[in-house]
């Protein structure tokens, strides 16, 4: 028997980052923060796949206006990508995992993950990738479910069916973020996860499944391939053909539609920081259950979440809030509602308000 290819990490890096305004901004999205250790998202996502007995030198699927610093970010660490892929417009997922599955032989395994997730227990993140990947190396997709700690309503659910192999489920469906009660239901039940966005498959076998469920995405990435113009590890795939592609995630232009689909379910210590309340839970609270960064004063202060990179914050006498202060610009608003962020984003996309764009 052969050894096993080696696996190749994809780690997308598209993303605007805005659920966490005002630190993160368009044009220096979360995944380039240091949000939760002293190295950047993206760099501690390339340092999950560091093994060079099992992985590959990654390929970066990124926005071009962050290609610079993407380079000088994975160069600080010791990594090169053996390609940065820079989409000219954004497209989701799917598209930009196709882009990826091009550029490498098609037997190639591709491991592929968002830059902005928290993965505590990266040990237990490799064991789920062996054992998923015998099936892979048959043509199956595969999905890492997340095992749920609470009723979470932010998160699509994999339901997970028969057993393909220890470890290995094979996905009955994929389920839409659910209400508190249904969430509750799916915890009750057991054989629920969260859909965590992390996958592993061949590349001919996404771009077989790619062709027969969403034909047009494929078309359009072959295309834009085809075009690509490459200067040292940086790779341009045309612009107009990749604008002609759908924009749709791999979710629902794949995952849900194809016959031989596993999840591998695994507790890891997962998060996708996906809003300043997520933060404030993965986050070392002191006796008061207050988690600060910068210059922060609190007193009688209880539960609350402050983070400045620029002024003194000082607060006396309140609980349940998030304070978040850079030098142009200061969010405040209760613990629970950090999903509304959104709206203020909106508001200032309405004004044209250069706050949001702006890089500090």
């Amino acid at each position: 028997m052969s050894a096993p290819h080696k696996i190749t990490p994809v780690i997308l890096s598209g993303g605007s980052g805005t659920r966490l305004w005002p630190l993160s901004r368009s044009i220096r999205p979360k995944q380039l923060l240091n949000l939760t250790a002293d190295r950047s998202m993206l760099q501690l996502t390339a340092a999950r796949a560091e093994d060079d007995s099992r992985f590959d030198p990654p390929i970066i699927v990124a926005n071009e206006a962050h290609a610079d610093e993407i380079e000088r970010q994975l160069a600080d660490v010791g990594i090169r990508p053996q390609s940065l892929i820079l989409e000219p417009v954004a497209r989701n997922t799917a598209p930009a995992i196709a882009l990826a599955a091009l550029s490498v032989a098609p037997d190639a395994v591709l491991l592929v993950m968002p830059s902005d997730h928290v993965i505590g227990d990266v040990q237990a993140f490799h064991a789920a990738i062996t054992d998923a990947l015998p099936l892979v190396e048959q043509g199956w997709l595969a999905t890492f479910g997340i095992a749920p700690d609470g009723p979470e309503t932010g998160y699509g659910y994999i339901k997970a069916g028969a057993e393909l192999a220890p470890g290995i489920r094979k996905v009955d469906s994929f389920v839409e973020k659910p209400d508190r009660a249904t969430a509750e239901a799916y915890l009750t039940e057991g054989s629920y996860a969260w859909n965590g966005g992390i996958f592993l498959f061949r590349a001919d076998a996404y771009l077989a499944a790619l062709a027969e469920h969403a034909p047009a995405i494929a078309e359009a990435t072959k295309a834009a391939m085809a075009g690509a113009t490459r200067a040292g590890p940086r790779i341009h795939p045309a612009v107009e053909a990749f604008r002609a592609s759908p924009s749709d995630s791999i979710d629902y232009a794949v995952m849900e539609k194809a016959d031989r689909v596993a999840v591998a379910p695994v507790n890891m210590g997962w998060s996708d920081v996906g809003s300043w309340d997520a933060l404030h839970a993965i986050t070392s609270r002191d006796d008061a259950g207050n988690c600060h960064h910068g210059e922060v004063i609190a007193l009688d202060t209880n539960n609350c979440l402050f983070r400045t990179d620029g002024p003194l914050v000082a607060a006396v006498g309140v609980s349940d809030l998030i304070v978040v202060a850079t030098d142009d610009a200061v969010l405040i608003l209760p613990r629970g509602a950090s999903q509304d962020v959104r709206r203020i984003v909106d508001e200032l996309k309405r004004t044209g308000h250069i706050t949001l764009d702006r890089k500090r």
